[in-house]
């Protein structure tokens, strides 16, 4: 009988391969397909539905098995994890395999849409400046603990450390004064860097079409409209607004029983790049809408004032992230047709 799914157990140089009939009985058993030979063995098999873990490489080998004509599913490895018939303890390669192959036959399993060469070049702009900015905070921290073994306390905002450790450098003796000098340098040169990205991330925006419709909403700027772009694409893989949400993990999680609901804390499951920059957008809409004298008067921002003043800051906060979320859905999907609400 003709294989119909696949199951590719991924990893950097030997790959497992397991593929099933129509009657779920093994026909394809390949515990170590050396990475040379496995677009041979794929382009060898008749056009099915091949199931991968949504890991390092796996949207470059879903194109490539796209192109050989087959259907390929990415699936969260945590989704697949139950279906390992032998457990953590046999856990190895040829168990993987059959376990992506049965977990892709689940016709309730959420699948991870696959990205495109372009998708992952925007994203890397993203990643590569979010580590210039950890780098950065990292190296004024150690600043302030090198200086404050010579009791020179700073404070946390890094305005204070660069202007206080400057003016503290000609008097720290020796090496200290070598050293922090270095460091200073370091977090000018790291500033020039992200400065850099921020002109390419700039430059992404104005060559995008959808990601101009996005910053046309409240608490979304260029960095954040390009990332959700270039992470969701149309957003067509997701139903509702309320989806994207959640995939977020920007909706409460349940703990209900008996007929009780319980909801508690926001799930945080998702990209936490994403959630972030949603997070920060919500706060800057809630400051404008209170702002120092009258504020903003739009609907949004009476709606954002009186959801604070209910539930407190944090909570409007997420709601408003939430709600830029759907929103953001909104104007993916729909395109040209969505109307910003009055």
């Amino acid at each position: 009988m003709a294989i119909v799914f696949v199951g590719v157990d991924l990893a950097k140089n030997v790959f497992a391969v397991h593929g099933v009939n129509d009657a779920g009985k093994p026909e394809l058993v390949r515990p170590a397909v050396a990475r040379a030979k496995l677009s041979e063995l794929v382009a060898s098999l008749p056009p099915c539905t091949i199931g991968v873990e949504a890991c390092t490489g796996a949207h470059h080998w879903a194109r490539e098995f796209e192109a050989l004509g087959h259907t390929v599913r990415l699936m969260a490895p945590k989704f697949v994890a139950p279906y390992r018939m032998s457990g953590k303890r046999g856990k190895n390669d040829a168990a993987d395999a059959a376990a992506i192959c049965e977990a892709v036959q689940r016709p309730n399993m959420r699948f991870v849409p696959a990205k495109s060469v372009e998708q992952q070049g925007r994203l890397m702009v993203h990643r590569a400046r979010q580590g210039f900015v950890e780098q950065r905070t990292a190296t004024l921290n150690r600043i302030r603990g090198l200086l404050a073994e010579l009791g020179i306390v700073l404070p946390l905002k890094a305005a204070t450390v660069r202007r206080e450790a400057a003016a503290a450098l000609e008097d720290l003796p020796g090496w200290a004064n070598t050293v922090v000098g270095d460091l200073l340098s370091e977090v000018t040169r790291l500033d020039e860097r992200i400065a850099q990205y921020d002109r390419h991330v700039a430059q992404m925006a104005r060559d995008d079409e959808r990601v101009r419709r996005l910053m046309q909403l409240p608490g979304v700027g260029e960095t954040t409209a390009t990332a959700l772009v270039a992470m969701i694409g149309n957003a067509r893989d997701f139903d509702s607004g309320r989806q994207l949400s959640a995939w977020l993990g920007l909706v409460p999680g349940q703990y209900s029983s008996g007929g009780k609901t319980r909801l508690g804390r926001i799930t945080k499951a998702g990209d936490a790049y994403l959630r972030s920059l949603l997070v920060m957008g919500a706060r800057a809409v809630l400051n404008a809408a209170k702002g120092k004298g009258e504020g903003k008067s739009d609907a949004l921002s009476r709606w954002a004032v009186q959801l604070e003043q209910r539930r407190g800051y944090w909570p409007a906060v997420v709601a408003i992230a939430a709600k830029n979320a759907r929103m953001v859905w909104a104007v993916l999907s729909r395109g040209d047709r969505f109307v910003m609400p009055a």
